[in-house]
């Protein structure tokens, strides 16, 4: 599996599949300190359309200073779901808690945000 080179996330209708995928979105310069580490990471996730899903993200939190990417190249067999799970994992493990959004608008100076929920998309 890869994912596409990042790209700005204000230019996500120009770039990211109007299909199934996962994504992910990332400070475009500097890091966040998280329990275990420091990483630029914000947010994963998993969409039945990556650009509707990432767009959302970007009119509810802005675009300023973060960058997006998603899968593009995939085993037709691959359950997205279950390689979304493992990928958040992952992050969980090594940096001891998931992306969050909070971190973020601390770092950027913006008021507090909570992750959204899968009924808000």
């Amino acid at each position: 599996m890869k994912f596409c080179p990042w790209y700005p996330l204000a230019d996500v209708r120009d770039h990211a599949p109007e299909a199934p995928g996962v994504w992910q979105l990332r400070l475009a310069a500097g890091l966040l300190d998280y329990p275990r580490g420091k990483t630029a990471m914000v947010h994963y996730d998993h969409a039945s359309d990556v650009r509707a899903a990432a767009a959302a993200w970007a009119s509810a939190h802005g675009t300023d200073g973060i960058v997006c990417r998603h899968l593009i190249e995939l085993d037709a067999a691959t359950d997205l779901a279950v390689f979304y799970a493992k990928l958040s994992d992952e992050f969980v493990r090594r940096f001891g808690s998931s992306p969050q959004l909070d971190r973020f608008a601390r770092v950027a100076g913006r008021p507090r945000m909570s992750p959204l929920s899968r009924t808000e998309r």
